[in-house]
């Protein structure tokens, strides 16, 4: 089967002016590289320098029709560059692609819209521009107003519309007039919840009538939920393609850079009554870990050191999944617990078959309620659940939710 998107060793460069002032350290370096050069110049003209920076490098990938695939990275990794010129806006530097079928993107809020025209006029407009005979759009128009919900405002100038009004009508346009390939950038973040899910679903309908879709997104949940594969991008190139689940922890461990470790330590503030000195987590063999078997304890150990008494101290642990939702919090009480110690090691197990196979991490902290947090440390310790012939072997791939609860079950 011939792929309907093939990128070969794609490059695009950019050139950025600088304008570099006297004073400036660059400058003050320009002119010592080029000392001959400062007589016969003004030193105190303004200077430009020219600097390229290469948003994609010699990327290269295939997509089969009827896939849906979502691109990942960082802001600045070359996603919104990619597809533009998948989309046809902007020229590529180096490299091919090849694209079979009608393409329809939605990039940036209010992209392909006349500001003058009103969202009558801008629908036909639309049309027309992918290839759309009049009848065709037609067709379609009375769908694509129902289903942008800009009924009332349809002959207005869409210059008057709300960055909302632009996504839905936006949206509604691109996905109704039958594309071979849709695109949607991070401009559908702009709509309102209920608008989001909507657009998500038509998407997939989309995809099952064979159409494909490339879809970017920092939504870790909507990429898992809704693409069949990732392109995972860094620095202008493709790091890796694989599963959305495992192209999403690639990317949700490399932006946690230092903090994967399983034990963490932090430096001692003595202008608080409380303070966490280290937290570790390990397993039931007492070692560091970050790997566990779904029907294997885990158990987080935080050490706190108290430098003055204060009264209803509570020590907080939040678990967080991949995509930072949080899953649930464990509170106990500390202050009374010290006694003549000064440092104290207290310990919080999570029963086996609790957490389902997933990446989860922690936040710890120490707050005195509604009236002060005296620490907190984000997004720490990640830990890796995985089915090691668990119970939850019987399901393939289904979504189980993060928390397996064990209730209590009367016949």
């Amino acid at each position: 089967m011939e792929p309907v998107i093939k990128v070969e060793n794609l490059s695009k460069k950019y050139v950025i002016n600088h304008q570099i002032k006297p004073g400036d350290s660059a400058f003050r370096e320009v002119l010592s590289q080029k000392v001959k050069g400062i007589f016969k110049r003004d030193p105190n003209k303004t200077k430009n320098v020219h600097e390229e920076f290469w948003a994609l490098k010699d990327v290269s990938f295939e997509i089969q029709k009827g896939e849906r695939v979502g691109i990942i990275g960082r802001n600045g990794a070359g996603k919104s560059t990619l597809l533009k010129i998948l989309s046809q806006i902007t020229e590529p530097t180096d490299g091919r692609i090849t694209i079979e079928g009608r393409v329809s993107s939605l990039l940036e809020v209010g992209t392909g819209f006349h500001p003058e025209l009103t969202g009558r006029e801008n629908i036909f407009l639309n049309g027309a521009i992918l290839g759309m005979s009049r009848s065709e759009i037609e067709s379609k128009f009375d769908e694509i107003v129902a289903f942008s919900e800009i009924e009332n405002f349809l002959d207005t100038p869409v210059k008057h519309y709300s960055s909302g009004m632009y996504v839905r009508l936006g949206f509604s346009i691109s996905a109704h007039i039958d594309p071979d390939i849709l695109i949607v950038d991070e401009a559908l973040s702009v709509g309102d919840a209920s608008f989001q899910k909507k657009s998500l679903k038509k998407i997939e309908q989309v995809s099952e009538h064979g159409r494909t879709v490339l879809f970017v997104s920092h939504n870790m949940g909507q990429i898992s939920n809704l693409c069949t594969r990732a392109i995972l991008l860094e620095k202008g190139k493709v790091v890796s393609q694989d599963s959305p689940s495992s192209i999403i922890k690639m990317y949700y461990y490399d932006r946690k850079g230092e903090s994967d470790a399983p034990m963490v330590s932090f430096e001692d503030k003595k202008d608080v009554p409380f303070h966490i000195q280290s937290v570790k987590v390990l397993n039931d063999k007492n070692e560091l870990n970050k790997q566990f078997g779904h029907n294997e304890k885990i158990t987080l150990e935080i050490v706190i050191r108290q430098h003055s008494p204060l009264t209803d101290v509570l020590l907080g642990v939040h678990v967080s999944d991949e995509f930072d939702k949080r899953i649930f919090t464990s509170e106990f009480s500390i202050s009374d617990k010290f006694k003549e110690e000064q440092t104290k090691t207290f310990r919080m197990t999570i029963p086996p078959v609790t957490l389902t196979p997933n990446t989860y991490t922690f936040s710890v902290g120490l707050h005195v309620p509604n009236v002060q947090i005296l620490e907190e440390h984000k997004e720490i310790c990640p830990v890796t659940i995985y089915d090691n012939g668990s119970e939850f072997s019987r399901y393939q791939n289904a979504n189980y939710g993060c928390v397996f609860v064990k209730c209590d079950w009367q016949y």
